[in-house]
């Protein structure tokens, strides 16, 4: 972990290998990635190219190259993640890629010691056979390589022992402090290509860190890979902050401050480390979330016993009135192609969820069930909102549909709070007080609720946001 603003990505190469070995290299720069990408025999690669950019479509798949989907009712597919060859920077990737897997739910990694054969060479095939009589239905195979100082290229295989073919290849070459990112992009890869589900693995989140006893909790800004690791603390602790939340861009962070005079919303500039306060609002201005596009910001300005939604054009400033009234709305979260708003509000006489347009206007409430609901977020796929339902002493986190129906509770228990979807919408992280003299731990699960992971930290975590894949 270290203190001030985290470094922007590093550049990173990323190349096919196909079944034979052979490269055919095209070049992109997006972000502050460089791509290189060539197609294996099972593939097709189109591309659009203007200036430097270029647009690159994944491998067609024929039918039953998916081989689970993300769904209630799945068995997990078993994959074999071999030692990547490369001496102790092998074993570091391998060995993050097998966690990434285990925190996936719809792939399993096999035990280490289960495995039929040491891979001697990563560019052939290994034993499949073999490897389907251990229960695997996937090997993984790799190797690190040590180009000069400073620099390291890895590289995997992915083999289906019921074909016997190599079904994906990739190469990344990158600076050897930024090899852990390679892990979960190589994750992600090998992901989409059994799910044909976008990946999460090499994504951030930004959180509250918080230490001190409970009845005087120093609270501070941190962002951390979605595992846990690479913790970055982004303010010095001077003042209390919560409610973070990421832009769609990942260049941003909006949160609530506790500084000189009321709470302000704040935008934190993750590359520069500049800040700037949201509008000159008389009153408190808290609970921001940005537009799908990253122009806007809705938040909520408390004005003596009622609280209102508000949007900001972040380019003009120019502010628009959503609500109007006497009840308490806050929480709002856009869909996102940005069209709608769902927030909480008492206005019916408890803590609901409502939906209208992102303009405003006419709301309609859309949670029907026992208890109060809150803390409101869209899926980044569009299909379901989280939230949290206060019913008895009791906290769940569930997800319903944007209409109101299909509600599903995933984890319910004291005290759950503030879910966060993944940017492929199909997990969620939240945090979890259990009370007494401890504090707040972040969690994830899936939008099925089959399993539950702590997600470690090294003090107390709340309010986290999930931001979207890394560029």
């Amino acid at each position: 972990m270290s203190n001030g603003k985290p470094r922007p990505s590093t550049s990173i190469l990323k190349s096919l290998l196909d079944d034979a070995g052979g490269e055919v290299f095209l070049s992109s720069a997006r972000s502050f990635m460089s791509v290189f990408c060539f197609v294996s025999r099972r593939g097709a690669l189109s591309a659009f190219a203007f200036g430097l950019a270029v647009i690159v479509g994944a491998p067609a798949m024929a039918d039953g190259d998916i081989y689970v989907h993300a769904g209630a009712n799945f068995k997990p597919v078993t994959i074999a993640v071999t030692p990547f060859a490369g001496e102790q920077a092998g074993d570091k990737i391998s060995s993050v890629i097998a966690a990434d897997f285990a925190r996936s739910i719809f792939l399993l990694p096999l035990n280490s010691a289960s495995f039929p054969e040491t891979i001697a060479n990563p560019d052939t095939s290994p034993n499949l056979e073999a490897w389907k009589t251990a229960a695997a239905q996937f090997v993984l195979t790799g190797r690190v390589l040590h180009q000069d100082a400073g620099r390291v290229t890895a590289q995997f295989r992915l083999w289906d022992t019921a074909t016997g073919e190599q079904v994906a290849g990739q190469q990344y070459s990158t600076e050897t402090a930024n090899a852990r990112r390679v892990s979960h992009m190589i994750a992600d890869a090998v992901f989409s290509r059994v799910t044909g589900e976008k990946g999460f693995f090499d994504s951030r989140v930004v959180f509250v860190d918080e230490t001190g006893p409970k009845e005087k909790r120093h609270k501070r800004l941190a962002v951390m890979d979605m595992d846990g690791a690479n913790i970055k603390y982004l303010d010095g602790g001077k003042e209390l902050v919560v409610t973070p939340r990421f832009s769609p861009s990942a260049q941003q962070v909006a949160y609530m401050s506790f500084g000189d005079g009321d709470p302000k919303v704040t935008l934190l500039n993750l590359d520069t480390g500049q800040r700037e306060s949201v509008g000159n609002f008389p009153g408190m201005t808290f609970a921001p979330r940005f537009s799908p596009d990253g122009q806007q910001i809705a938040l909520s300005l408390s004005d003596g016993a009622s609280t209102n939604l508000y949007s900001m054009d972040l380019r003009s400033r120019a502010t628009t009135r959503l609500t109007e009234g006497s009840a308490i709305d806050t929480s709002p979260t856009y869909s996102p192609d940005g069209s709608q708003i769902a927030f909480e509000s008492d206005r019916g006489g408890s803590q609901q969820i409502y939906v209208m347009g992102a303009s405003g206007g006419a709301a309609k409430r859309i949670s029907f069930g026992e208890g109060h609901y809150s803390t409101p977020v869209w899926s980044p796929r569009g299909d379901l909102i989280a939230f949290t339902r206060i019913k008895g002493g009791s906290f769940g986190i569930g997800v319903m549909k944007p209409d109101g129906s299909g509600e599903r509770i995933l984890v319910e228990g004291f005290h759950n709070e503030g879910p966060t979807f993944a940017p492929n919408g199909l997990y969620l992280m939240f945090f979890r007080d259990a009370g007494g003299a401890g504090g707040p731990k972040l969690y994830m699960t899936d939008i099925f609720g089959h399993a539950e992971f702590l997600v470690p930290t090294p003090n107390y975590g709340s309010d986290p946001s999930w931001g979207p894949l890394m560029q």
